[in-house]
């Protein structure tokens, strides 16, 4: 008898990240994108921009963690717990689903956000794909 077991790893190895931005913002490296998403740059190119995530428990923000910060939820939610309490900044705003981050995205000057590969449509600004 085979007992299957559902896992999200094989989902989330096949799900491509887009990091995306309000027009006007260029294409960025990883290291980059690092940085913006663990409140160690707030600027590109003399720019002040806005990081936004997608809510935990989403396997969108789960891939974003792995792919391109290297961290999975618990490290990620403790390096933001640790830096709000030493008074270096606060954790990016959450929004609940791709949709929001794209609206959200659009109707902010200056912002970055990411999304599944499969969620992107014509006009928006890919920063990044991984």
């Amino acid at each position: 008898m085979f007992i299957w077991i559902y896992s999200d790893l094989s989902v989330a190895a096949s799900t491509h990240i887009v990091v995306i931005g309000h027009p006007g913002l260029p294409k960025l490296d990883v290291p980059t994108i690092q940085k913006l998403f663990t409140g160690r740059a707030v600027e590109i190119n003399g720019r002040s921009v806005t990081v936004v995530n997608i809510a935990p428990n989403n396997t969108v923000r789960k891939v974003f963690l792995e792919k391109y910060l290297e961290q999975d939820e618990d490290k990620y939610l403790a390096y933001w717990t640790v830096r709000r309490f030493i008074g270096k900044g606060t954790p990016p705003k959450e929004l609940v689903s791709s949709t929001e981050v794209v609206e959200y995205i659009q109707s902010h000057s200056d912002t970055i956000g990411y999304i599944s590969v499969d969620d992107s449509k014509p006009g928006l600004n890919i920063l990044s794909e991984m």
